[in-house]
C-alpha cells in the first residue's frame, strides 16, 4: 500500500468539504471476493459472518484476496473539564497515569494487542490542558478542535490493513453521551451509563450536566462537528480524524466500544454511508452502546459484556477478521483439491 499521510486540515469547511466527497467500496474486488467464496471447500454460507466479513475487507481494501498483515491500533488520551462535576468514579490524574501504564506495557489493551497481532501507539493530546466544562462552555475552541482532530487525520497508514481506535480520558463516557445526544437525539438518561463504575448519585450527575449542556448550547448543536467540539473533546476528535483518514486511505475500521463509536458518529450524521468502511468490533456493557449501534446500523461482532475501552473489545475481535481473511485467502478450491462441490457428486 502507498504510503497515506493526510495533510492538516485547517478550517471545519475544509473538513464538511473532506468528509462529504468519500470514496466508496471497491466493486472489483468486492465481486472477486463473491466469485471466490463459493468455490471454496465447505458448504455455501456455513463460515456464517467470517465470509459477509472477508468481502467487506477486500471492498474497503481495494483488493483481492483481502489481506491482514499489519494491523494497527492507536490509542488517543485527553483530558475532560467536566471531570469536575464528578461524573466519574476515578480523578481526571488517572488519565496520566494510565498512559504511563500503556507506555510501560502493563494495561489490557497491551496484552490483547500482543495476542492477536496489532502494533500499539498512544497518543496523549494536553493531558495538562483539559477541556472546558461542556455544561457552561463549550468543550473546545475551534483551533483545538482541529488541532486534535488533524492528531487522527495526519495518522501515517503506510501499509496498514486495518485500523482500530481506541481512547483514554476520565470523564469521556460523558462526552460521549452528550455528543451521541446531540448527533442522535433522545434523552440524556437514554444515553448516560456507569462509565467508569459511578453510583447512582453519579449517573444522577452524568445525566444532569448533560441536560444542562443540551440546553446551553441548543441549536448550536445541530452541526455534527460544532456538536464534536462542544460537548466532545480531543480523544474523540482525535478517534474521528482517525477514522476519517481510514477511509480516504482505504483502510478498514474496526470500531470498539461506546465512547468510539460516539466520536465515529460523526461521520454517520454528516454523510451518508460515512462509516461504511468501519465494523463494530463488539457491544459494551455501556448502556447507550446497543443504542446507538441500532442507530448506526452497525451489527456487533462479540458481546462480552466489556466496558474498558482503550480499544480493547476491537482488538479481541481483531482475531475474528483474521480468522475470516484466512480462511477466505488461504482455503483450498473445490478444484484445487480435488473435491466434488455441490450439485457435482459432494454429499
Amino acid at each position: 500500500m502507498a504510503k497515506s499521510v493526510l495533510p492538516p486540515i485547517t478550517s471545519l469547511d475544509a473538513l464538511r468539504a473532506l468528509a462529504r466527497d468519500l470514496p466508496g467500496p471497491d466493486e472489483t474486488a468486492a465481486a472477486a471476493a463473491a466469485a471466490r467464496e463459493p468455490t471454496l471447500t465447505k458448504p455455501a454460507g456455513s463460515l456464517g459472518r467470517l465470509e459477509s466479513i472477508a468481502a467487506w475487507m477486500a471492498a474497503w481494501q481495494g483488493r483481492h484476496p483481502p489481506r491482514l498483515e499489519r494491523a494497527r491500533c492507536v490509542v488517543f488520551a485527553g483530558n475532560h473539564g467536566i471531570a469536575q462535576r464528578g461524573v466519574s468514579a476515578f480523578p481526571a490524574e488517572v488519565t496520566v497515569q494510565m498512559v504511563a501504564n500503556f507506555q510501560a506495557g502493563g494495561a489490557a489493551i497491551n496484552q490483547l494487542c500482543a495476542t492477536n497481532g496489532a502494533d500499539l501507539d498512544v497518543i496523549s493530546l494536553d493531558l495538562d490542558r483539559p477541556t472546558q466544562p461542556f455544561d457552561t462552555a463549550p468543550a473546545m475552541t475551534e483551533a483545538e478542535l482541529l488541532e486534535a482532530l488533524n492528531a487522527g487525520l495526519t495518522l501515517d497508514l503506510t501499509d496498514t490493513d486495518l485500523l482500530i481506535v481506541g481512547e483514554m480520558g476520565i470523564a469521556n463516557t460523558t462526552a460521549a453521551a452528550a455528543l451521541a445526544l446531540a448527533l442522535f437525539g433522545g434523552t440524556e438518561t437514554e444515553w448516560v451509563g456507569r462509565g467508569t463504575g459511578v453510583t447512582d448519585a453519579g449517573l444522577a450527575r452524568k445525566a444532569a450536566v448533560i441536560k444542562a449542556a443540551m440546553a446551553h448550547h441548543g441549536a448550536g448543536l445541530a452541526d455534527p462537528l460544532e456538536a464534536l467540539r462542544r460537548v466532545g473533546g480531543r480523544e474523540l476528535a482525535a478517534m474521528a480524524g482517525g477514522i476519517l483518514a481510514a477511509r480516504l486511505a482505504r483502510v478498514p475500521v474496526l470500531l470498539d466500544g461506546f465512547i468510539c463509536c460516539a466520536a465515529a458518529g460523526v461521520w454517520h450524521a454528516l454523510t451518508p454511508g460515512g462509516l461504511d468502511h468501519a465494523m463494530a468490533g463488539h457491544v459494551s456493557r455501556e448502556s447507550g452502546h446497543m443504542r446507538l449501534l441500532a442507530v448506526l446500523d452497525k451489527d456487533p461482532l462479540l458481546d462480552l459484556g466489556l466496558r474498558l475501552g482503550e480499544g480493547s473489545g476491537a482488538a479481541v475481535a481483531l482475531s475474528v477478521v483474521r480468522s475470516a481473511v484466512a480462511c477466505h485467502a488461504g482455503m483450498a478450491t473445490f478444484a484445487d483439491a480435488g473435491v466434488a462441490s455441490a450439485g457435482n457428486g459432494a454429499p
